[in-house]
């Protein structure tokens, strides 16, 4: 039994919410459904939208060092691995 200080607006609120929420779920069991039995369909199939993936990534890069620097990378290591 609704409480008397609950307006029609809040009740009618909840009911539409909980309308909602049927329609919402209804809706994605459908739609998992439907993915479900038609994946065998979108198998051999690529998005066109997307450009071709190419096969090998890109050349690694280096730089060499001065004495200097791999001591201060040292240093900062050192610094950096103190509170572990």
């Amino acid at each position: 039994m609704p409480d008397e200080h609950v307006s029609i607006l809040q009740s009618l609120g909840v009911a539409v919410l909980a309308l909602a929420t049927v329609v919402w779920m209804l809706g994605l069991v459908r739609l998992l459904r439907r993915a479900r039995s038609g994946a065998d369909l979108w198998r051999g199939h690529t998005l066109q939208a997307l450009p071709n993936q190419r096969q090998a990534g890109p050349q690694l890069e280096s730089v060499e060092l001065t004495p200097a620097e791999r001591a201060a990378f040292a240093g900062l290591v050192r610094q950096l691995s103190d509170g572990r």
